[in-house]
């Protein structure tokens, strides 16, 4: 019996996908629920498995090709399989341990076997740290492993090899496709800047109560909830009481048309390996501290394997965007369409400053907040990262919801 291989339903603001990489070659044996093929869309990346176990008989479409919604792929006869050889690496059952396109990647790249790695994702998935620890384990001296770290190409960019060329012939050039992902947001990036009257205000705040507060409570906060006590929670929840306050800041325009959300729904800016992606808080206001750092570490962790869904990106109010992670000290973050505001953390800093006429040191942060002027008047953006800065600098705002 033949069973087709079809294109998954894409979303509605989804037009189609491009084919990554099948993992399958055509006259090989597949097992129930195995990937077979990764599509990339401009928001995420899809597995698509075999249906039912057999051999695979045809491949219809090639790496590169431009797929859409129900579209064939490859059949699958059904109860045929091929003797393995005896070499073969054996099959790792994925109904078992679920491999993510960058995991898959790392295991196909080393020849590993992904039973004999310890997952420590949920349900015992494997991450890529988890075989990053396995390769080091296995091979400590090789420090070329460093897939996807900070400071790394791309995937599809490797570095340049240099041998004994003369030095006048050293220009070399590497040109490599657009992702879908970086396209997409390159479009949007470019969108914000031509249809918004885009304008920067910035202030400091002082982080010493904050970092007080979270220096006291977070081993029991992480005893009892079993997460960490970061700083973005802190800034969740002050955003939230400022956009309470001035809701044209959690505004939309649409057309001629002024939309006032009546919910929080909080992006969370992350760069990945594939690019900058923004997964979504939804009604971050009726989460606690716990619920908004638990969420937010499930979302590093899927942007890290991904492995995240349309749902985890879809819808924002609101953008927060943390350039601090890498050092930033001041910036001026681009809107997130159709959001008309988005808000800038860096690096904390001590720096002196002047409290009740005595120069001290203070552990600083500058906060960027860019506003579509179209919308969002000076004043209100102004005031805006004011409450902000009162709501960090003062905990109890947070805690005691005055």
């Amino acid at each position: 019996m033949s069973i087709e291989v079809r294109v998954p339903h894409l979303p509605e603001s989804v037009s189609d996908a491009t084919v990554i990489a099948w993992h399958k070659q055509a006259g090989d044996n597949v097992i129930k629920n195995e990937s077979l093929v990764d599509l990339e869309t401009d928001k995420v990346v899809l597995e698509v498995t075999a249906p039912e176990s057999g051999l695979l008989s045809q491949i219809l479409t090639a790496d590169g090709a431009i797929v859409t919604s129900g579209e064939l792929m490859a059949v699958i006869a059904a109860g045929t399989v091929n003797a393995p050889a005896s070499a073969e690496i054996p099959q790792h059952k994925p109904s078992d341990t679920p491999l993510s396109p960058s995991v898959r990647r790392l295991i196909n790249e080393n020849t590993l076997n992904p039973a004999e790695i310890t997952g420590t994702g949920k349900s015992g998935r494997l991450t890529k740290t988890d075989v990053l620890d396995h390769l080091n384990k296995q091979a400590p001296a090789k420090s070329e492993l460093k897939t996807e770290v900070a400071g790394n190409p791309p995937e599809n960019i490797r570095p340049f090899e240099l041998s004994s060329t003369p030095a006048s012939n050293l220009r070399p050039e590497q040109r490599v496709a657009m992702t879908r992902l970086r396209a997409k947001v390159a479009e949007r990036l470019l969108q914000a800047q031509q249809n918004a009257a885009m304008l920067t205000t910035f202030n400091e705040v002082n982080m010493q109560s904050v970092i007080d507060l979270r220096n006291q409570y977070k081993t029991r906060f992480e005893q009892k909830h079993n997460v960490k006590l970061g700083f973005m929670s802190f800034f969740v929840k002050a955003s939230i009481e400022a956009l309470k306050k001035f809701p044209a800041i959690n505004a939309s325009i649409d057309g001629n048309d002024i939309i006032y959300h009546g919910y929080y729904d909080l992006g969370i800016a992350v760069s990945t390996p594939r690019g900058l992606i923004v997964p979504v808080l939804h009604d971050a206001d009726q989460l606690d501290f716990a619920g908004i750092e638990k969420s937010i570490g499930d979302y590093g962790e899927k942007a890290r394997a991904g492995t995240l869904s349309y749902d985890d990106l879809q819808g924002g109010t609101f953008t927060i965007t943390n350039g601090g992670v890498f050092g930033s000290m001041l910036s001026t973050p681009i809107l997130n369409p159709p959001q008309c505001a988005i808000l800038g953390m860096h690096a904390i800093k001590e720096r002196a400053v002047v409290e009740n006429g005595q120069i001290v040191i203070r552990p600083i942060m500058y906060l960027a907040l860019s506003y579509d002027h179209r919308l969002v008047d000076g004043r209100e953006a102004v005031q805006f990262l004011v409450t902000i800065k009162e709501c960090l600098e003062a905990p109890a705002h947070l805690l005691l919801n005055i």
